[in-house]
């Protein structure tokens, strides 16, 4: 009786492959949930969804890139990179508090919140993505040393946002 014998076959896979089209997927769909999130008329909860948003994605940007996520230092790091950017942090918060004024109010944070909420998202993103491909982990990621790019990104995201439409089902 002649043993069959199967031998194991270890194929490389390529977890690169298809990355690009992953991320521009992932960047899109959380940009326009951070969006959405943007017009909740509730003061200071869009703050908070966008948090969430933000931190899943940084979740799943660390899957892709099979660095371990850290919640904790995923929001000290949004944290970080927002108040870090004093201006447009403020500009966020005052979008979402001036909601408080009837009709002027929500009508203003309709219009700002979305832009920031997206545009913050879009650098959040872009900023984990560069420090991920250059082989960092959270543990060693510096929000100041990544403030100019942070701020260049936000930047291109006022931009990226007011030209994304959401795909068609």
């Amino acid at each position: 009786m002649e043993e069959a014998t199967v031998e194991a076959t270890t194929e490389s896979v390529d977890t690169t492959e298809g990355r690009t089209e992953r991320l521009e997927k992932l960047a899109k769909n959380h940009i326009l949930a951070s969006m959405g999130v943007g017009l909740i008329p509730i003061p200071l909860v869009d703050l908070v969804a966008l948090t969430g948003i933000q931190l899943d994605m940084i979740k799943k940007l660390s899957a892709e890139y099979d660095v371990p996520f850290k919640k904790d230092m995923g929001k000290s790091i949004i944290t970080a990179l927002m108040g870090g950017f004093l201006p447009t942090t403020m500009g966020g918060a005052f979008a979402s508090l001036v909601k408080f004024v009837p009709v002027i109010g929500q009508t203003t944070g309709a219009v700002t919140m979305p832009v920031f909420a997206g545009a913050s998202t879009y650098a959040i993103h872009k900023v984990f993505v560069q420090h991920f491909e250059s082989g960092g982990t959270f543990l060693d990621l510096d929000p100041a040393k990544v403030k100019a790019f942070f701020s260049e990104q936000f930047t291109k995201g006022k931009n990226v946002t007011a030209d994304l439409k959401p795909e068609a089902a």
